[in-house]
Order: C-alpha cells, then sequence, then structure tokens
C-alpha cells in the first residue's frame, strides 16, 4: 500500500493506473485493482479519533464504536475497487453533507464538553472535503469508460435497539431513480435474503424498513452524475455483539466470501441492462 496525497490519488485515477494507497493525512484508503464500472464505500468503517478532541469528547471509546460500522469494509474487501473511511465519524460524519458533518450531540447525548474552535472544525472538514474530492474523480472516471456505474454504500446498523423484528438487511432507496433503477434494487435484496450465516440466521431482507437512504455519499453520487446508482445496503450487526464489542468473525467471513460471489454477478447483470 501506498501513501499519497489526494493530488497524487488522483491523477493516478485520471492516468488509469490499479494502485492500493492510504491518503497522506490517513483518513481513508482505496484500492483500484482494476476500473470496472462498479466500486465499493465503507463510508463508517473507520475508528480512529484525532488525539487533540479526546479529553473534551464525553463519549466513550466504546459509545463511538457502538455507532461505527466495524468490518463494512472487510466484507467487500475482494473487490476491485473499494474507498472506505478511516476516521470515526465523531469526528466528522463523511455520511453528512460539510454543513452537518460535524456533530454537537450524537444519538441524543451532548458529545463534546466544550464547544469545538473553528480551527477543530476546519481540520475535520478539510479530510471530508478531500475525501469527495477523490470520491468525484473516482465515478467521472468510471462514468466515462464505462458509461454507467453502480456503487454498493456498504453499512451496519444496531439492530438489538429497535423494539420490533428488522431485516438483516436493508437496502435505503429514497432518493435514488426507483423507476429507471426499481428491478436493480429488488434483484440485490433477493440476493441478500439469499446468503446463508454459520449460526443458522436467516438473511430476511427489506426496502426502507429501517432506514431510507439518507446518506451523503448516496446524494452525493447521485446528484452529481447522470449515470450512477448507488445502493445503500445496511447488514443489521448479527455479526458482533452490539453490547460487548466482540467481533464474529465467522460471520463477516462468510459474508465477505458470498458478497465475493455474488456482487459482480449483480453489478454485470445491471451492465447489461442499462450500459449505453
Amino acid at each position: 500500500m501506498l501513501k499519497l496525497s489526494v493530488e497524487e490519488i488522483i491523477k493516478k485515477i485520471r492516468n488509469e493506473e490499479p494502485f492500493e494507497a492510504v491518503s497522506d493525512d490517513y483518513s481513508f484508503t482505496l484500492k483500484i485493482e482494476r476500473y470496472t464500472h462498479y466500486l465499493c464505500g465503507a463510508v463508517h468503517d473507520g475508528h480512529q479519533f484525532r488525539k487533540e478532541l479526546w479529553d473534551n469528547c464525553l463519549h466513550t471509546e466504546y459509545d463511538r464504536w457502538y455507532e461505527e460500522d466495524p468490518c463494512t469494509k472487510q466484507m467487500v474487501q475482494a473487490m476491485p475497487i473499494v474507498i472506505a473511511g478511516c476516521d470515526s465519524r465523531f469526528e466528522y460524519d463523511l455520511n453528512r453533507d460539510p454543513e452537518r458533518a460535524i456533530y454537537e450531540d450524537a444519538w441524543g447525548k451532548k458529545l463534546w464538553k466544550t464547544p469545538l474552535s473553528d480551527t477543530e472544525k476546519g481540520k475535520s472538514l478539510a479530510k471530508h472535503r478531500r475525501f469527495y474530492n477523490v470520491v468525484h474523480a473516482l465515478v467521472e472516471k468510471l462514468e466515462a469508460l464505462h458509461g454507467i456505474t453502480i456503487a454498493y454504500d456498504m453499512h451496519s446498523y444496531n439492530w438489538k435497539r429497535w423494539e420490533r423484528e428488522v431485516p438483516v438487511w436493508n437496502l435505503g432507496t429514497s432518493n435514488i431513480d426507483n423507476e429507471r433503477f426499481g428491478n436493480e434494487v429488488e434483484d440485490w435484496r433477493n440476493d441478500l435474503a439469499r446468503l446463508e450465516f454459520p449460526n443458522g440466521t436467516n438473511s430476511t431482507s427489506a426496502i426502507n424498513d429501517t432506514f431510507q437512504g439518507n446518506g451523503y455519499f448516496l446524494k452525493y453520487i447521485t446528484n452529481n452524475f447522470d449515470h450512477s446508482l448507488v445502493l445503500a445496503t445496511e447488514i443489521s450487526k448479527i455479526y458482533c455483539d452490539e453490547y460487548t464489542g466482540v467481533i464474529y468473525p465467522e460471520i463477516v467471513a462468510a459474508v465477505e466470501r458470498q458478497l465475493k460471489t455474488k456482487l459482480p454477478e449483480h453489478a454485470a447483470e445491471f451492465y447489461k441492462k442499462h450500459a449505453r
């Protein structure tokens, strides 16, 4: 893996060079093995939290972990293009627009002992901006090469906090063109429903059940590119113990192994139908 500036990363994208890199501020990683028409994102995978913010934060490390999406990068790491955040959403949230990316409170609890300074906010927002500069360059290149792209926007959620039965998989589609891409959404929901888990969990799947797909990663790509579909794909945290932080690696590995086949197959069908 290389350590590259955003400018160097964008130059490699424009030159269609395969590479794997971490940004020089260590805020995100990007792997491009081949310039395929599909990519995967894991914007909430990160757990890093800038040291100068530690003493001012009222949330514990566990509190932060609980609301992050651990292992979502690992689930798609075999894919040819993967971009993932390294920083915690509690420093800045890549799935929120810049105006709302820095929390004042989080999940009903005040986040900071004292309000962040403009300088502290600026450091975080600069990383948010650089990430989306790369996203823009990447999708722009893929659309130019293929005419159409599809992004699998991987997330997870805490199912035990719900007071009703919730699906293992949820697709959020409220901000995509469902008339144009509705069949692809339903095909992906069906694919996810066929996954098998080593603990015997039934792989239920639904659309707009727990979340509706209002994230900034989806909206940014959808609003800036006319021929790109983003599938906001949430897995409930059946792959860990939400209350202790213990990861179940056999379940994570099972998801990774099955997506390694199902995701490219779904992307191929998408391309067959929608490529110009």
